[in-house]
């Protein structure tokens, strides 16, 4: 499936996403059966970089991140030792490799590499879902202003 396309991403089309440089603006998660539950994870989603001379234009969408089953989460994120404002947290990239149990069973280590400010955010899931929350802006900026948010009624 074409990211650049889409409304809605499942865990098959992981490796032709990308979410670099992605704002993070709020985690949330949801307790589910067994101990395991649900990361969720509000994003400005960025569907294109387009070139424009020696800068680039953003095609950014508010959307909904959201993680199935997580176990063993660990989140660390540093806004003390650079002394950063409170802003959302952008991350620098995902990525996955496949983790066996001792029965057999697979499931997938996640890892959430933040670059501002520094830290990641590392659990094992079998898989995500992604829609988009709301209409996409374009423009100059990889993340999108509050109003935009909120007109998207985030």
């Amino acid at each position: 499936m074409d990211p650049k396309s889409c409304l809605r991403w499942s865990t098959e089309d992981f490796d032709s996403m990308s979410w670099h440089d992605v704002h993070v603006h709020a985690l949330r998660i949801e307790e589910r059966e067994h101990g395991s539950g649900e990361l969720i994870l509000d994003i400005d989603y960025i569907l294109e970089w387009r070139a424009q001379g020696a800068a680039f234009v953003f095609r950014v969408a508010p959307a909904t991140l959201r993680f199935h089953g997580i176990s063993e989460l660990r989140v660390a994120l540093d806004y003390a030792s650079p002394s950063a404002g409170m802003c959302p947290f952008s991350l620098a990239g995902i990525a996955r490799e496949v983790f066996t149990y001792p029965n057999g069973h697979e499931t997938f280590r996640w890892l959430l590499t933040v670059n501002w400010p520094q830290g990641e955010i590392g659990f094992k899931s079998p898989g995500f879902t992604q829609e988009l929350a709301g209409p996409e802006v374009v423009g100059p900026k990889q993340s999108l202003a509050p109003h935009e948010r909120r007109r998207a009624g985030i």
